[in-house]
């Protein structure tokens, strides 16, 4: 899921200021999906103008410095006259800026530019002052250089989609403007007041050698999949209660036993979730035979809470990514210019795929449960597939089918890209980390994960609904009245299921579940 589409509803953030301590997810986020502005602090201008002297004192050395007097790559024992190095940097941009396919969405080309932006701010990598300016004022103006889905394996850096971002500092390329029309870039700039930058030695390399894409998806992917959590453990909880399941497995002392943090939480948030349902209440009697329930529902917690631990290593992995200051060469702390290996893309390349695994298991357990529901055999006196008049109607079974071919789908995106490797650069490349690639089907996970959770929505609300005269708990009814409020039009006659699918995902990916039910019963962990 990204609800970067909301974007425009929520209040522009406090201005984000770079140089001074390291960012966090959430400034990430602010920036690029809620349009955050963005401040060099002095310290950081100090700090760039120091190392920028640094380069300088090297450029005309006779000794050859990597992206200074050499060439790229392959070509890096390649010397080059001093009167072509600049042309050197533009070359560089201009060759790598290679992307293809569709266009990567605004959000990501806006977390990729600020994080270049934010190592630019360490002083770490030697480019000019009004270079890091540049970047700062594009941002700021609503800029979006345009980005193209192919082109990164993921080390030396997101070349190809960085690139891009350089040709749209260097005022080439087109970009789409403020209000999202694709124009050229020159064109833009001057609107904006922003004179492009002419490249010097080294800053074109500068420029693409980061993790910049793949890290900025990632801070996406937290936000996003810590509210998915969330609402996978309300719906879990509705199908729990529409099912006629129990809320004992959830107590505190038997998570206890099994002291994983996120298995914890999922068990609080789903036994508040339920917590004063009569529907609940109406079972638990002598009448009631059944000793434990299915794995789907008896075991949301566990599988939940597994995967909120992935999520707090993977940011984790994020924090420290974010401290860092990836180029190469790099200019140390004591002002020697080295190269290195840290555009590798492997620490993110594995929590990507990680997080793709998790994704793919929750959506499973969810669909689980919907087909729980549709089964007379396993839903507890409900109609065969909640359908008004089971046989002229059909109801909620061809929902479950869409479910499954999500969930199928996202147990492809689950296979890992990080295990693969093509080499490059007349094998001087010759091991990458596929981490862009990675980032980009975990974007897609997300998605089919909110999309396979509003079907279970749906089909818990409706359950819930058939019930009828037994009543939900505070937060069924507050989930049950949140999808009627968005459009739902509740049980009945079969009718055109595909926008109600679509009511129940704007429910759940604006946020507007969670808020009921925690305006119902409390904080949600």
């Amino acid at each position: 899921m990204s609800p970067h589409e909301s974007a425009a509803e929520a209040p522009r953030p406090h201005p984000v200021a770079l140089g001074t301590s390291p960012l966090t997810v959430d400034d990430v986020v602010a920036i690029a999906r809620h349009d955050a502005p963005v401040i060099l602090t002095d310290a950081a201008r100090h700090q760039i103008t120091h190392t920028r002297s640094v380069i300088e004192a090297l450029a005309d050395d006779a000794m050859p410095h990597y992206g200074i007097s050499t060439g790229f790559g392959a070509l890096a024992t390649t010397s080059i006259p001093l009167e072509k190095r600049a042309q050197l940097q533009r070359s560089l941009v201009r060759s790598h800026a290679a992307g293809t396919g569709p266009e990567v969405e605004r959000e990501v080309v806006r977390a990729l530019m600020t994080l270049r932006l934010a190592t630019l701010a360490t002083g770490r990598t030697g480019v000019a002052l009004t270079t890091a300016e540049v970047y700062a004022d594009i941002l700021n103006a609503g800029i979006t250089p345009i980005v193209h889905e192919y082109g990164s394996l993921g080390c030396s850096g997101d070349l190809a989609p960085l690139a891009a971002c350089a040709l749209t500092a260097m005022g080439e390329g087109e970009v789409r403007d403020a209000q999202g029309c694709r124009r050229p870039t020159a064109e833009v700039l001057a609107e904006a007041g922003i004179t492009p930058v002419t490249l010097r030695e080294k800053e074109g390399l500068a420029l693409i050698n980061g993790t910049d894409g793949m890290l900025g998806m990632l801070c996406l992917a937290l936000t996003d999949l810590t509210h998915l959590l969330r609402c996978a453990d309300i719906t879990a909880a509705l199908s729990v209660e529409g099912l006629l399941g129990t809320d004992r497995v959830f107590a505190p002392d038997l998570h206890a036993l099994r002291p994983h943090p996120g298995q914890a939480a999922a068990a609080a948030n789903m036994a508040a979730v339920l917590a004063g349902s009569p529907i609940r209440a109406s079972h638990d009697n002598h009448a009631c035979t059944r000793v434990q329930d299915a794995y789907s529902l008896r075991c949301a917690p566990q599988v939940h809470g597994a995967a909120r631990d992935t999520v707090a290593h993977a940011r984790d992995v994020a924090i420290r990514e974010l401290a860092a200051a990836i180029d190469n060469p790099v200019v140390t702390l004591d002002d020697r210019v080295e190269s290195n290996g840290n555009f590798h893309g492997a620490p993110l390349g594995y929590v990507l795929d990680f997080l793709a695994i998790a994704v793919a298991d929750v959506a499973s357990m969810s669909e689980r449960r919907t087909d729980r529901f549709l089964d007379p055999a396993r839903n507890h006196g409900l109609p065969p597939f909640l359908a008004d008049d089971p046989g002229t109607d059909s109801g909620h079974m061809i929902a479950q089918y869409t479910q499954a071919a999500i969930v199928s789908e996202l147990k492809r995106l689950a296979v890992p890209a990080s295990v693969d490797s093509i080499p490059s650069s007349a094998m001087q490349e010759d091991h990458v980390s596929m981490g862009w690639s990675a980032a980009r089907k975990l974007r897609r996970a997300l998605d089919g994960l909110g999309r396979v959770l509003a079907v279970e929505l749906l089909t818990a609300a409706r359950g819930i609904t058939v019930r009828d005269p037994l009543r939900p708990g505070p937060a069924g009814s507050a989930a049950v009245d949140a999808l009627h409020v968005a459009g739902w039009e509740g049980a009945g006659p079969d009718r055109w299921l595909a926008p109600q699918i679509e009511t129940a995902y704007e429910v759940l990916r604006s946020g507007q579940l969670v808020t009921a039910v925690e305006e119902a019963v409390g904080p949600l962990r």
